[in-house]
């Protein structure tokens, strides 16, 4: 007997499943659910069939660690891109919104998330050592600092740019445009834009 208050336990798995997504509270998961249900079969095999290949075939561009189809991504394999120019960001989603301001004609680093005591992240769980590679490579001549402007995303440009520190580049960071604490992926593309031609030395914010 189905003790659940869902008429079926078909349903309640799947509302169970929606309800773990970021942001989506049961009432919500339940109309997604339901919303399913109406739909087509082939449109529905198509939905899920799209969520089991971003999981299973996508890869981690082997260069910037940008998310790709292949082992290198577009920006990293286009001839186009200066690759003395590397901009340090936090996580896909800036790429994605410095990529929106089409003012930037470099190459990415994405890091994986900053420095949190807090939350257990500590330098080894960022890929801040390949970045340093490949500023040793000799090939970087600039690398931009492009977190967010948080307590944590100004200790790890600052953990960065003591490892780097002993390497003839120039370090800068995007202008304060953006407001303290925002994230870049919220900044609209002409105040990140104007940010990134403005950017200044970063041993200026010392």
């Amino acid at each position: 007997m189905n003790n659940s208050r869902y008429p079926s336990r078909l349903l309640e798995s799947a509302v169970n499943e929606f309800a773990r997504l970021p942001g989506i509270g049961r009432k919500t998961a339940l109309r997604l659910a339901l919303f399913v249900l109406k739909q087509e079969v082939d449109d529905v095999t198509r939905f899920t069939s799209a969520i089991r290949e971003l999981r299973e075939e996508i890869q981690h561009c082997k260069v910037c660690y940008n998310i790709s189809d292949s082992e290198i991504c577009e920006i990293c394999a286009s001839p186009k891109r200066d690759r003395s120019l590397v901009c340090v960001v936090e996580s896909i989603r800036d790429v994605m919104a410095i990529e929106n301001t089409q003012q930037y004609t470099g190459i990415y680093h994405v890091l994986g998330g900053v420095i949190s005591p807090m939350d257990g992240i500590g330098p080894d769980d960022l890929t801040i050592e390949p970045l340093v590679e490949k500023v040793k490579s000799g090939e970087v001549k600039e690398v931009i600092f492009a977190l967010s402007t948080t307590m944590e995303g100004d200790t790890t440009n600052f953990f960065i740019y003591r490892k780097l520190a002993p390497h003839s580049i120039e370090m800068t960071t995007i202008a304060r445009g953006v407001s303290i604490g925002d994230e870049l992926e919220y900044a609209d593309e002409v105040t990140l834009g104007r940010s990134l031609i403005n950017r200044m030395p970063f041993e200026k914010t010392l």
